[in-house]
């Protein structure tokens, strides 16, 4: 009986707010059915408002109150105290995907950090001069020049494949022209040798100048395609050696040699080249929906998570100025008038359950 899920009065155990415990999804399930819930049905499941399946209900949904601009402040006057209603299940499970997503980032950020700072403590004694020490798992490479060398040294002896994630970072400055100048000679120097390129882009690179005088100027097998977001930079050479940066600014890096870890590299490159859209050799345009840009759909995505305009422009690989552009016309096309009825209407609209 304590782990039936319609018993209310169960004890209910602490558990991760972004992963809802059983009873909590089987409430959930009711809310959806009969169109809510009496708040007194939820108060011994805190996770259902904490995960985000339920909020309270609003007396007039369609009223509009330009004061309140975060769409995580309530208006009493607004609500129902007695009622909950369920938030649709695909904006829940995108808020849950992306919060899973974010903790992923934030482990291999750590991981990054770790190897770093052990990397020169496992010269000090030990196995001077074993073939582990001469071939780590996981070396730290300091400084553009010696970067560039490792990625060199690695592609020279490439002879099948190169895997690219490179994200809106530098890409148009001097430095990324300087560094697109020196991968141009190895990158056709695979393709001569019959290997082939797959580079993942953001959306926000598809008119890039220097993006697209790299295509034009490659001979082989060698194609693009683009996403809202990606990880960071990324290069997997052979799915045998792989690079990633180590830090903020990109003048440290790990060259990543252990089987394991390059494979999930390689793995987690393939899953989000299966869902990009192709930039190069033949472009895909992705359409519109009710009006709604598929840029709009994005933004639209990460403003109902509460983020804040710098964080988005951030995030999509644009600048602020821009963002807040594609933020008015979607608040224009769906006939919102302050930020926390625009969430509202993001998520009303369905505009998240379709695909771009």
């Amino acid at each position: 009986m304590a782990n039936h899920p319609h018993h209310p009065h169960d004890p209910h155990h602490p558990h991760d707010p972004q992963d809802p415990c059983p009873r909590a999804i089987a409430l959930y399930e009711r809310a959806l059915r009969e169109g809510g819930l009496d708040r007194q049905h939820a108060s011994s499941l805190p996770c259902l408002l904490e995960s985000g399946l339920l909020e309270p209900a609003r007396q007039d949904p369609t009223a509009q109150d330009p004061v309140v601009q975060d769409p995580a402040v309530q208006d009493p006057a607004r609500q129902d105290p007695a009622r909950l209603t369920p938030i649709p299940p695909a904006l829940v499970l995108h808020r849950l995907l992306r919060a899973a997503g974010d903790r992923v980032l934030r482990e291999r950020r750590h991981s990054a950090r770790l190897a770093e700072a052990f990397a020169p403590l496992t010269r000090i004694g030990g196995r001077s001069g074993t073939e582990a020490d001469r071939n780590p798992a996981i070396r730290v490479v300091s400084g553009t020049g010696r970067i560039n060398e490792a990625i060199t040294g690695a592609m020279a002896g490439a002879v099948s494949e190169l895997l690219c994630v490179q994200p809106n970072l530098h890409y148009s400055d001097s430095r990324g022209a300087a560094a697109q100048a020196v991968a141009m000679d190895r990158d056709q120097a695979l393709l001569d040798r019959g290997g082939r390129i797959r580079t993942l882009y953001q959306h926000t690179q598809r008119q890039m100048p220097l993006v697209l005088a790299r295509y034009e100027q490659l001979r082989g097998d060698a194609e693009a395609r683009s996403l809202d977001e990606v990880t960071d930079r990324l290069i997997v050479v052979d799915r045998d050696v792989a690079f990633l940066p180590a830090g903020a600014d990109g003048t440290v890096a790990l060259e990543v040699r252990h089987p394991a870890l390059v494979e999930f590299l390689a793995a987690t490159f393939d899953r989000l080249w299966w869902q990009a859209t192709p930039l190069y050799p033949q472009a895909v345009h992705r359409p519109s929906l009710n009006g709604v840009t598929p840029r709009q759909r994005a933004i639209a995505g990460l403003l109902v998570e509460g983020h804040t305009d710098a964080v988005i422009a951030d995030r999509l690989g644009m600048n602020i100025r821009t963002a807040r552009v594609h933020i008015a016309k979607l608040a224009t096309t769906l006939g919102s008038e302050s930020r926390a009825q625009l969430g509202y209407l993001i998520g009303r609209s369905g505009i998240l359950d379709r695909e771009a």
